[in-house]
């Protein structure tokens, strides 16, 4: 898995709600695309969300798109430390937060462990991932849940905005 003539492709959700969360999530977004082992990365637009089951300012939140080299488990790391750089504090469940890297998935790898799951066990049920996801992949099938489209009309009744 991390033999880097090999690209997989990744998904991992930007998200801020502190500070300047736009550009907190560009920065992190820059961070990740110098990643050594990450080949390319696309972004999508930035999108403004209520917090989920929490409480706390509007979040904006993205998703890049990566072909790399690296173990999803490396990748992992990589993104724990662009947090830490940014900040990132874990006081209590759903805490606002100066950035969250969230490992979406990896090619159409399937993972539970105490470290990681792949996919991410609530991708599919949140709008403010969905939308951003589609922009990059509009026909991506979600492992062991199905298309993405079925999902992201399942979450139209979650409000997001797109920023221009």
């Amino acid at each position: 898995m991390n033999d880097p003539a090999v690209p997989h492709t990744a998904f991992v959700g930007l998200g801020a709600n502190l500070g300047d969360p736009a550009a907190t999530v560009r920065d992190a977004a820059a961070a990740i695309a110098r990643v050594p082992g990450v080949e390319a990365m696309s972004l999508s637009s930035l999108y403004r969300s209520a917090p989920v089951d929490a409480g706390g300012p509007d979040f904006v939140n993205a998703v890049a798109q990566l072909r790399t080299g690296l173990s999803p488990q490396a990748l992992l790391a990589a993104l724990q430390a662009i947090e830490q750089q940014h900040g990132r504090q874990r006081p209590y469940r759903n805490a606002p937060r100066t950035l969250d890297l969230d490992l979406l998935l990896v090619d159409q790898i399937r993972i539970d462990t105490p470290e990681l799951t792949l996919p991410h066990p609530r991708l599919h049920l949140r709008a403010f991932v969905l939308q951003p996801l589609a922009e990059l992949a509009p026909g991506l099938v979600i492992p062991g849940q199905g298309p993405l489209a079925l999902w992201l009309q399942r979450c139209a009744d979650q409000p997001i905005e797109r920023l221009a």
